[in-house]
């Protein structure tokens, strides 16, 4: 059962993140103080979990929440001309990042690939796997996938592995140097 209005999400028993911010890293936090998230009528909600759960598949089964509801935030190191930057992709748990083609091209690189993990959670100052667009450095561009936006929720990291977010897929566009790209989550299969 989904009603944000009495705090149930699927298995999740939500909060105003605002009020928790002790479920969420550091940047995530100052960034919901902040009111980085705008662009939705409310802010985002915070709900505890099993830190053992994190990982995608094993949280949505676990908390009853279907793959289209929940939504990966994957970062992306990009090359050009010997310099590395830093992306995030935020795509439904139903796809997969389309690194080597849409991303690297859209971000004009000619190499593209995922972040190691120690310079992920170096950069992000968040767990890996719990990694979220909320936070991230401010020079970071995020690209999300249509669905996620299209989506009237979605399930995302909190910056740590003990909690998750819930907050309108629209929102995700709202952030700062976000942009939707078409095509950038292709279904897994």
């Amino acid at each position: 059962m989904t009603d944000t209005n009495t705090g149930v999400f699927g298995g999740l028993e939500t909060q105003p993140a605002g009020e928790r911010p002790d479920l969420l890293a550091e940047p995530v936090a100052r960034a919901v103080a902040d009111g980085k998230h705008e662009g939705a009528a409310e802010g985002p909600l915070v709900a505890q979990i099993d830190p053992e759960l994190a990982d995608t598949a094993a949280f949505c089964a676990a908390y009853d929440i279907g793959l289209d509801a929940s939504a990966n935030c994957v970062v992306i190191a990009a090359k050009r001309g010997g310099e590395t930057r830093f992306a995030a992709c935020v795509v439904l748990a139903t796809t997969r990042v389309d690194v080597n083609g849409v991303v690297r091209r859209h971000l004009g690189a000619r190499k593209a690939r995922f972040a190691d993990q120690a310079d992920a959670v170096s950069a992000t100052g968040m767990e890996y796997g719990g990694i979220t667009p909320l936070g991230l450095p401010d020079d970071w561009p995020i690209l999300v996938d249509p669905a996620v936006t299209a989506a009237p929720w979605v399930v995302i990291g909190s910056g740590l592995r003990r909690s998750k977010l819930v907050v309108a897929g629209a929102a995700l566009a709202g952030l700062p140097n976000a942009e939707v790209v078409e095509g950038l989550g292709r279904p897994v299969g």
